[in-house]
């Protein structure tokens, strides 16, 4: 078991997982600026993100947080921001169509 108090499967290791970058006062995306192998890997390239950013980008508010994807590692960030986008618009439609509720035929009335 790692250090960190997390038991990693060993899906883990050969998974890949973006690192998205967005504000927290706003929920704006920037986007994905990077898609690494292994969660331990992603989780140290986040770190090293938040030591690079500057105290003002923090205050107002920008974060990063890794998401797990089918990606592969090293996928351009503006491709990878693309395909993020296009699967979260996707998981929204269909839960939106989910929670509908069924379009029943009304019974006709008119007696």
């Amino acid at each position: 078991m790692p250090g960190n108090g997390f038991s990693l499967t060993p899906n883990d290791h050969n998974a890949s997982y973006a690192i998205i970058r967005y504000n927290i006062r706003t929920y704006r995306s920037a986007g994905v600026v990077a898609v690494i192998a292994g969660k331990q890997q992603a989780e140290q390239e986040l770190k090293n993100f938040e030591v690079a950013q500057e105290s003002s980008d923090r205050h107002e508010g920008w974060r990063y947080l890794i998401d797990k994807t089918d990606m592969k590692a090293g996928t351009d960030p503006a491709e990878a921001t693309q395909h993020r986008q296009a699967e979260l618009e996707a998981r929204e439609s269909k839960a939106l169509r989910e929670t509908e509720p069924p379009n029943f035929s009304s019974p006709n009335r008119q007696r």
